[in-house]
């Protein structure tokens, strides 16, 4: 039995083009990955189809929404073909955009990211299942680009905010479609609050950027606290048996 289901973003026309231009720009992100490692058209072609529709695919399969948008929907296929295309040709003019890119890729990250937690949710799964698969959206098919290129995957290599404003977006996206469904905000009022999320998310990537902000990571530890010495040796009393370990 199949389930037709149509999230917020994607019921207005226009949010839907911005949505195609998102993923779009996505796919030459991915295309242009495999130009630098000189790769041919059709692995060019491929990077950028994963690139942009993997996260859905990963979405539906785990879903269940069969079959999945990325080979189901032929505009969205035609669009990362085209885009897959057009960057094996005019990929030194792509290189050089890197800001008007970089804003292009936060905003697929914040339309990937809410759409994907809506369809989680129309399709009945929990809140914390839908920020997950919300977050496959968003980043999975970077994941899959660079996992396939044998490169490190720029939600671990690129340190300022990439996987965080994606989960933000997620979280807020829950909490919209919560406020929708119980009466609390219009449906208009959804809508609104869903564009406020992607302005959010974009916003938090660029300025990221822009900034140099970065989360912390491990605490600095010069000293550790000192343990007791069997903790430190597990093996020493029995050395001192003449037993080997």
């Amino acid at each position: 039995m199949t389930m037709t289901v149509t999230v917020t973003l994607e019921s207005n026309g226009f949010f839907l083009g911005i949505e195609y231009v998102a993923v779009f720009c996505c796919g030459l992100l991915g295309g242009l990955a495999a130009v630098r490692k000189h790769y041919d058209l059709f692995a060019i072609v491929l990077t950028t189809w994963l690139t942009a529709l993997g996260g859905g695919l990963v979405r539906d399969v785990v879903l269940g929404a069969l079959p999945p948008v990325g080979i189901s929907d032929k505009g969205m296929v035609l669009t990362t073909l085209a885009a897959g295309l057009i960057v094996a040709v005019i990929h030194p003019e792509v290189d050089r955009l890197k800001w008007p890119m970089l804003v292009l890729d936060a905003l697929a990250l914040g339309l990937f990211a809410v759409n994907g937690t809506q369809k989680a949710l129309m399709y009945g799964t929990s809140g914390m299942t839908a920020v997950f698969l919300g977050m496959f959206t968003a980043l999975a098919g970077g994941l899959i680009r660079d996992t396939l290129l044998n490169e490190v995957p720029m939600v671990v290599r690129d340190r300022h905010w990439y996987a965080f404003p994606s989960l933000v977006g997620c979280l807020l996206t829950v909490l919209s479609y919560r406020l929708e469904m119980h009466a609390i905000i219009t449906y208009r009022g959804e809508i609104a609050f869903d564009v406020a999320i992607v302005v959010l998310v974009v916003l938090m990537r660029v300025l990221s950027v822009k900034f140099d902000i970065k989360l912390p990571g491990a605490v600095p530890r010069e000293h550790p606290v000192a343990l007791p010495e069997a903790m430190r040796h597990p093996y020493h009393h029995h050395a001192d048996d003449g037993q080997q370990p």
